[in-house]
């Protein structure tokens, strides 16, 4: 310790440590409704744009209206689910980091209601697709025996609907801790 001028001993400052920050869970209920429904509302475009990139399977029809794929095509049902994978994913991540940008309101609260908005635009994207799908590639009339139809485009598997959800937490939770305020920049002083 270096000694002041006058000979005194320099006065040590003391500050009581900063109360940590609470969660704000009133203030913050309104705006997360509104984050959930509009996250929600993305699966109807995502469904639309699925509906349109997933490729259809080509069937051919057999005695007593049996539908049986073609050589290779049955390999589209793996397809539509990827393609839907990729674009929940995308949403998710895009979902993530835009809903970290809302800094007033950054928190547990709104990153709860960005993922459940995520499951919601999921099942939303996923039966709105399929009945998008279905308009698009409509069978009209009665088919033949032999004929080669279109068939639309199907999810198999339930479990694209945490893809959103995932992504979103995840991209939210890694901005949130490489963040390291206690606050996460919630304040803007």
């Amino acid at each position: 310790m270096s000694r002041a001028p006058d000979g005194e001993l320099p006065r040590l400052v003391f500050s009581l440590p900063r109360p940590r920050p609470r969660v704000v869970v009133k203030a913050d209920l309104l705006p997360s409704v509104s984050v959930l429904s509009l996250i929600g509302l993305v699966g109807i475009p995502l469904g639309w744009i699925w509906s349109r990139l997933a490729p259809p399977e080509r069937v051919r029809v057999y005695d007593g209206n049996q539908l049986l794929p073609l050589q290779l095509e049955s390999w589209h049902r793996f397809d539509d689910l990827g393609i839907y994978l990729m674009l929940a994913l995308a949403a998710g991540i895009v979902t993530g980091s835009v809903v970290w940008l809302l800094r007033e309101r950054r928190g547990p609260v709104i990153m709860i209601a960005a993922v459940l908005g995520g499951l919601l635009a999921g099942w939303l994207g996923t039966s709105m697709g399929a009945a998008f799908a279905d308009s698009h590639y409509a069978i009209t009339g009665t088919p033949n025996v032999g004929d080669v139809l279109t068939k639309a485009p199907q999810l198999e598997s339930l479990w694209v609907l945490v893809a959103q959800p995932l992504a979103t937490a995840l991209v939210y939770g890694l901005l949130a801790g490489w963040n390291g305020r206690d606050d996460l920049g919630r304040r803007l002083a």
